[in-house]
């Protein structure tokens, strides 16, 4: 499998395993589930920096965007694309707030 595949099934795989199997056709993860995703899936200490895991009732207000308690897939998808960012972010020392929505003279976004 091509590693953008297997990043998408492992997202997708990720947040069915822990999500609460309600029955519905809309897993959610609520407050403790999300917790032991971050604490059990991010491992890295650059990403983990990012996301306090020990302080979830934030993390949870962060991504909980339509204020029902729990994360949804889309809420999900918003909190690994952040990470993404963050490390992107680390690694090439670009995309910082710093000028954010500009150009920085003589600097191309990504």
């Amino acid at each position: 499998m091509a590693r953008l595949d297997q990043v998408i099934t492992n997202i997708v795989d990720i947040f069915l395993e822990y999500a609460a199997d309600d029955g519905g056709k809309n897993p959610k993860l609520n407050k403790d589930e999300l917790k032991k995703v971050l604490e059990q899936e991010i491992q890295s200490p650059e990403l983990k920096d990012k996301i306090n895991a020990g302080d979830i009732e934030e993390a949870m207000n962060m991504l909980d965007k339509n204020h029902d308690g729990e994360v949804n897939f889309r809420e999900f998808c918003r909190c690994v694309s952040d990470l993404a960012k963050c490390y992107y972010q680390k690694k090439t020392g670009r995309g910082g707030k710093k000028g954010k929505g500009k150009e920085r003279e003589g600097e191309q976004e990504d």
